[in-house]
């Protein structure tokens, strides 16, 4: 897995796709960064970690349209499939590169808490509370998205179904709603990414929350190997 997971981290660093990445996202971080906590003053980064959420969604599909799509499409995805490692390491290694990125993106709210509290002081839970739901949410679209990458040799259809299928995910209480309620809604609400990201953005530890972002990033995980092992043996 060593060896994928460098070759994967290596590319994102030799293409345009990783920086563009991560300067969206410290764009978009410092300008609320400086116009909420800087120019207002404020010790509190609600705001910014709220905005980041949403960001995510649109952000992480720069990360996974690659992973297995640009394999397909340079045809060198039966090489790499009759390589002599693990279907589990394969895509362990390419997952764990897009989350290596993505959490050098996000350690700049670390940047951030540190000039805030020289200036002020933070409320240390909910500030981690926040990053670790904002970790949390990044990981479960990052395997949504490298699954999806999995299905087809088009970027850009990986990353635009990445896209839609993030913004489902986090709307599907919403259309519960809609729908009346009633057991679906109750269903699709629990489905809904941002439904669990409520109590960390508190600053609460919600262990049934943990599990389901685990259990959803393990389910897209456990598919890509799926999909991965049919192309094997076609």
């Amino acid at each position: 897995m060593g060896a994928v997971y460098k070759r994967e981290l290596r590319s994102y660093l030799v293409t345009p796709a990783g920086y563009v990445f991560l300067a969206i996202f410290y764009a978009v971080s410092g300008y609320y960064f400086f116009g909420y906590n800087l120019y207002g003053q404020s010790s509190d980064f609600g705001i910014l970690f709220s905005m980041l959420y949403s960001f995510a969604v649109f952000l992480v599909p720069i990360l996974t349209m690659k992973l297995f799509s640009e394999e397909r499409r340079n045809r060198t995805d039966q090489q790499l499939l009759t390589a002599p490692v693990s279907l589990g390491a394969l895509v362990g290694g390419k997952y764990l590169a897009s989350m290596t990125l993505y959490l050098a993106a996000q350690a700049v709210t670390l940047v951030y808490l540190a000039i805030v509290s020289v200036l002020g002081e933070v409320d240390l839970p909910v500030f981690f509370g926040n990053f670790l739901g904002l970790f949390l949410v990044g990981m479960a679209i990052c395997a949504l998205g490298m699954f999806i990458s999995s299905l087809t040799e088009s970027q850009v259809i990986a990353a635009v179904g990445t896209l839609g299928a993030g913004m489902l995910f986090m709307m599907l209480g919403s259309i519960g709603e809609m729908l009346g309620g009633g057991l679906l809604g109750t269903v699709l609400d629990y489905l809904t990414l941002s439904s669990h990201s409520g109590d960390f953005s508190l600053g609460v530890l919600n262990l049934s929350d943990l599990v389901f972002f685990l259990s959803f990033a393990g389910l897209f995980f456990f598919l890509t190997m799926r999909v991965l092992e049919k192309r094997r043996w076609s």
